[in-house]
């Protein structure tokens, strides 16, 4: 009787099991190449398997080849992070024909740009978190190559912030103030010399973006320009090469979204709805990245790494009883 029981009750485990996944099926997450995407598509791949019993499968992706692909075929089924402005046009008539739907923002405080000096020095100096205390202590960012002249770390040639930060190098005087634009010649090159200003805690002044892992691992303080953001001239002038009369602005946020094809939100509300609610803040985001870059982790090990030690973030974006499924599966890991 018992071993009739135990049968009984293992074959009911196992239709349950099925009839989930048979409701869910076959998906597949775009696996994009760089750090916070591939980290978010494992995340997803793990949440929706065990808590949704779905058949998920990561395929490679870019944000382009991606965005094509879900909009003419309909495959992938996710995308977790779409930079949307890119393809903005082509994304809001996929969503008007019904053939897309954006589930919600992958990151909650969009995609960050700006110019940037060391925490250590703000806090000698308020007025370095101001374009203006910059400009007037440009002695304090020494240019590695000559003494004489303050250096402000722009983007690699080739790279489309190499137009704005040129512009924006331009409209705001810095060459009058003793400024001379550097190419750091490679993203590493970029990085490197915040690292190293930072080792020997000296000035540096110059671009960059978030979520990455060097804002994870250095404190550094965005500088206010005074201008607030002006979107128009953004975009028809402080990103154009050529511009002739740029003004200074704040780079506007860049919308980071995740995006799923009509028939899987439709298919799979319970699932989707959990992509509706997932998004990190970039704070949390640059730490989780600087942890995998510490411990040369890939996307899989950074997913189990949040799951396990980031609990009350995770669980908020699910049922308790999809939570429950979640950290089994991570127990028997």
């Amino acid at each position: 009787m018992k071993r009739i029981l135990g049968g009984a009750l293992l074959a009911a485990g196992l239709m349950t099991s099925m009839e989930a996944s048979a409701a869910c099926g076959k998906i597949t997450i775009a696996d994009m190449n760089w750090n916070s995407a591939t980290l978010i598509a494992h995340i997803d791949q793990f949440i929706l398997k065990h808590g949704y019993g779905c058949e998920a499968e990561l395929v490679p992706g870019d944000t382009m080849p991606t965005g094509t692909s879900m909009m003419e075929k309909g495959e992938p089924d996710i995308a977790p992070e779409i930079w949307s402005n890119s393809m903005k046009e082509a994304l809001d008539k996929a969503v008007a024909d019904k053939r897309l739907r954006i589930a919600g923002k992958s990151l909650a405080d969009g995609g960050e740009e700006g110019f940037w000096v060391p925490a250590y020095m703000v806090k000698k100096d308020p007025s370095l978190a101001t374009i203006a205390g910059v400009l007037k202590n440009a002695k304090l960012f020494k240019h590695p190559e000559d003494p004489d002249k303050a250096a402000f770390i722009g983007c690699p040639a080739g790279w489309n912030c190499q137009i704005s930060t040129g512009n924006l190098y331009r409209a705001m005087k810095m060459e009058d103030a003793g400024f001379e634009l550097v190419d750091p010649g490679s993203s590493a090159g970029l990085s490197g010399s915040i690292a190293k200003a930072y080792e020997r805690g000296e000035g540096w002044f110059g671009y960059y973006w978030a979520p990455t892992a060097v804002l994870g691992k250095y404190e550094m303080v965005k500088v206010d320009f005074g201008s607030g953001v002006d979107i128009e001239h953004f975009k028809n002038c402080t990103t154009q090469e050529g511009c002739e009369n740029p003004k200074p602005t704040m780079y506007p946020a860049s919308l980071v979204q995740t995006v799923t094809t009509e028939s899987f939100a439709s298919r799979v509300p319970e699932a989707y709805d959990y992509l509706t609610k997932r998004a990190f803040k970039n704070a949390q985001m640059n730490s989780l990245l600087a942890w995998m870059e510490d411990n040369q982790a890939e996307g899989d090990v950074g997913m189990e790494e949040f799951l396990k030690n980031h609990e009350a973030t995770w669980t908020s974006w699910v049922s308790a009883d999809v939570a429950a499924k979640v950290k089994k599966a991570l127990a028997d890991l």
